[in-house]
């Protein structure tokens, strides 16, 4: 009975940190079996978005600091997407005003609404992460994964180099939280596994609604293959350096204005948000 009410508990709490990508995912499903001769799909997903990010930040389910954290990974998100359509990676084949050399504005927020997630389940959770690694690991190693989407069409793919070096780095590292009174602790790898996979399964979702198009989509729907789970982890790791980071740096910040530097929180010890 206790373990199904932390489940219930955990479910609900992730169901709370859920609602930006959820909402995407609805709004995709409907806006592909309503027509709507007034707008396109792409510019009408993108006005949903909009409002969607306005209205959690105007009833505080978003705060103002949670929000600027969004906003870095809409670029962020936008500049890769870019490039990619540019690549032929994928593809958005449908018509829309706004659309930017061949990608809809809309798409940034798939990659905000990650952002919006951890945000979100950090507040909900009271994470805390121990044996964080120094800053300029995370920046390094953060850099050296993201430089890797848009160099491996060109040099070597360093995916797997970067993948082994994770766990070196994150080797000691893990996560706690807290349900119900209750700590909880993972490691810090596996965290972003599982993150990478989920959204692995939202992607098959959102590619079967139309959200984009792989190559070998175009006739058909298929299954999104299994190595792009690999990709995943690795962008979820872009997002959690950058989240803990900002939090990392917003909290010292905190500690030096109430407490005095006597009082900093380490880089090797542990942090909340």
């Amino acid at each position: 009975m206790f373990f199904l009410r932390q489940l219930l508990s955990f479910s609900y709490q992730q169901a709370l940190s859920c609602i930006f990508p959820a909402l995407i995912f609805l709004t995709l499903a409907v806006s592909k079996e309503i027509e709507m001769p007034w707008i396109h799909r792409y510019d009408f997903i993108l006005l949903v978005c909009i409002v969607v990010q306005f209205g959690m930040l105007y009833t505080g389910m978003e705060t103002k600091d949670e929000l600027k954290v969004v906003m870095v990974f809409h670029l962020i998100g936008l500049l890769l997407e870019l490039y990619k359509v540019h690549m032929g990676s994928w593809a958005y084949p449908e018509e829309a005003w706004t659309k930017v050399l061949g990608v809809p504005l809309y798409s940034g927020f798939m990659y905000a609404s990650v952002a919006s997630y951890l945000c979100q389940a950090w507040r909900r959770f009271h994470l805390r992460i121990c044996h964080w690694p120094r800053w300029m690991v995370n920046v390094l190693l953060g850099a050296a994964i993201y430089l890797n989407f848009f160099t491996h069409h060109y040099l070597y793919d360093f995916r797997w180099v970067l993948t082994a070096l994770i766990f070196v780095v994150y080797f000691k590292t893990y996560v706690t939280y807290h349900l119900n009174g209750i700590t909880y602790r993972m490691p810090m790898a596996l965290s972003y596994l599982l993150i990478g996979f989920f959204i692995w399964v939202a992607e098959n979702i959102a590619t079967f609604f139309g959200a984009w198009q792989y190559p070998d989509q175009q006739k058909t729907w298929n299954w999104v293959g299994v190595e792009k789970i690999s990709s995943w982890f690795l962008l979820v790791i872009i997002s959690v350096i950058i989240v803990a980071q900002l939090k990392h740096i917003k909290e010292s910040l905190t500690n030096k204005s109430l407490e005095g530097p006597e009082n900093q929180v380490s880089e090797k010890t542990t942090f909340y948000s």
